[in-house]
This record gives C-alpha cells, structure tokens and sequence, in this order.
C-alpha cells in the first residue's frame, strides 16, 4: 500500500496598514475567506489545470482568528505550488494581507509544535501589551486554541 504523503505549513497572516484608528482589524480570517483567497491566486497564476491539481489536498487543519495564525496542508507533489501562490496572495476580501510562512514540516507533530510555540510566543506579547487588563475571557479562548493545536491529528 502507498502511503499518501504531505506537507504541513505554519502560516501567520499579517493584515496590512488597513487598520482603523481604534486599532481593530478590518477582517475576520475564516478557513473560506482564506481559503478562497489560496485557490483565486492558484487560478491566477497557474490556471484551471493547477487548481485542480491542488485541490484534492488543499485544507485549513487549524485557524485561530485572534492571531490570525493557521496549519495548511497540502500534498508533498504541490506544496511548492501552493506555497508560492501562498507568497502572491495580496488581499483577502478587500483587505490588504501577506501571507508569512512559518515552518514547514512533513509531520503534524513537528507542526504543532512550531504552532504551539508560535502562539505561546504572540501570547505573552499580547499579556504584556495588555498588562493587568487581561480579561479571563481571553485566557480562555487561548487555552481552548491551544488545545485544539494539541488535539490535530492527520
């Protein structure tokens, strides 16, 4: 039997000077609108034959909004190709965003440790920007994030 290989990518979502003056960010990332912004730049720069190549291992594992941090996966034969549409992504709706690569890794396990890592690190930034104002709320919804890093499985 052949084992179907794939990559993983750690990916952070930076939206770009778009921001208002109270500081909120203009768009909510969701698995479609990242999604579709993924597949439009696929089609966009290499075709209908392209996508359709991608498609079949094209998935979102993990979003978390607040950080605007995601785990993609994508077969080992296209991760290439979805990793470079990944870099030409400039927008997702009518909000100007990059695409960051993170880590790469041909295991979940090895990406949910960058993962983990990455939203630990963007965490405590966001513990000393906020300082005693932390909102037990917003612990929560760290800790239910983190948990689901921990709970991927292919």
């Amino acid at each position: 039997m052949v084992q179907f290989k794939n990559r993983y990518m750690v990916v952070e979502v930076i939206v770009n000077a778009g921001r208002d003056s109270a500081g909120n960010d203009p768009i909510i990332v969701t698995e479609y609108n990242l999604l579709k912004a993924i597949k439009d730049s696929i089609l966009f720069n290499f075709g209908e034959c392209g996508l359709a190549l991608s498609l079949g291992s094209l998935h979102v594992k993990y979003l978390n909004p607040a950080t605007k941090l995601c785990i993609i996966k994508a077969s080992r034969a296209d991760y290439q190709k979805i990793w470079s549409a990944m870099a030409m992504v400039t927008s997702i709706g009518k909000c100007s965003v990059t695409l960051n690569l993170l880590d790469l890794s041909g295991t979940i396990k090895a990406c949910k440790a960058a993962a983990l890592k990455c939203e630990e690190m963007k965490f405590e930034q966001y513990k000393l920007d906020v300082g005693p104002h932390l909102t037990p709320e917003r612990l929560q919804q760290t800790k239910k994030y983190m948990e689901k890093i921990k709970a991927l499985e292919n």
